[in-house]
């Protein structure tokens, strides 16, 4: 007993960190399960019924047979792509202003940075759309794109601002004594030391931007230009297509790809550092 006792004194840290990451993915486990469910009716497509569970893969192999779901998802993916690369640039050269150079609202500027991430969303959609009327634009594309890299471009400012706090500057200085000049002490030295910082906001910023659904809703207007987000609270009056699940299952599965793909680079980095060293 004064054993068990003993284990469990040593491991409860661990054993409750299994059970947080378990209560994390049994939503994401269920949907998986009902990818390959076929429902009685729409009504139960959110429905985990083990008496009533029909193994199919049609949900997979026909994604596009609910009307309307691979247009929103290939708009959700356009403006997603688009935003991830519009505020990736713009985030990743605050960033670099931010930590390298001393200027005149340097602090200020910091201070704005956290603003878009601390306002509710509601209230900043509100805002856009209020901006948008005023400036005559014309709600669509173009104001759903403006809008998510604007809330998107912080994200990446601290995503990235992180990995540049831990880079020594001297490292840049170093190859510079070595007679590199400073565009190849930058693309040489510093980007490839800061680009996990990079594409790890970029992914954030891709996942923010997909995700994206209040502020989307409110600066879309009466375009008809429904991303994926509004096409399943559009579905969810008149019922969710099964189709939903396979979507948001490719979606997940996609994204642990990255991950995993990430850790063993960086594993495979590691490993070849010390086998030189």
């Amino acid at each position: 007993m004064r054993s068990l006792w003993r284990w469990f004194a040593e491991k409860w840290v661990f054993l409750l960190g299994l059970m947080l990451l378990g209560y994390l993915f049994v939503p994401i486990a269920v949907v998986l399960l009902l990818s390959f469910n076929q429902p009685g009716s729409r009504n139960t497509t959110y429905v985990l019924d083990f008496n009533d569970l029909h193994f199919t893969m049609d949900n997979w192999t026909n994604m596009c047979g609910a009307a309307g779901l691979c247009d929103s998802l290939q708009r959700s993916i356009i403006i997603g792509f688009c935003a991830t690369v519009l505020s990736t640039i713009l985030g990743t050269l605050i960033s670099f202003a931010l930590v390298r150079y001393r200027f005149i609202g340097r602090g200020a500027t910091n201070t704005l940075i956290f603003l878009p991430m601390a306002t509710p969303e509601i209230v900043m959609g509100t805002s856009l759309l209020t901006l948008f009327i005023g400036a005559k634009l014309p709600l669509g594309f173009l104001t759903i794109l403006i809008a998510h890299v604007m809330f998107c471009i912080s994200f990446v400012v601290v995503t990235v601002k992180a990995r540049l706090a831990g880079l020594d500057p001297r490292l840049q200085e170093a190859a510079m004594d070595l007679y590199a000049t400073p565009w190849q002490a930058f693309r040489l030295v510093i980007l490839p030391l800061v680009m996990p910082g990079i594409m790890a906001a970029a992914l954030l910023a891709f996942s923010l931007s997909f995700d994206d659904f209040i502020i989307t809703n409110f600066v879309t207007g009466t375009s008809g230009y429904d991303t994926f987000p509004m096409f399943i609270w559009g579905s969810n009056l008149r019922g969710i297509p099964p189709q939903v699940n396979a979507v948001a299952s490719a979606m997940f599965l996609i994204s642990f790809a990255f991950v995993i793909a990430g850790q063993l680079r960086t594993r495979r980095r590691s490993a070849r550092r010390a086998a030189t060293s």
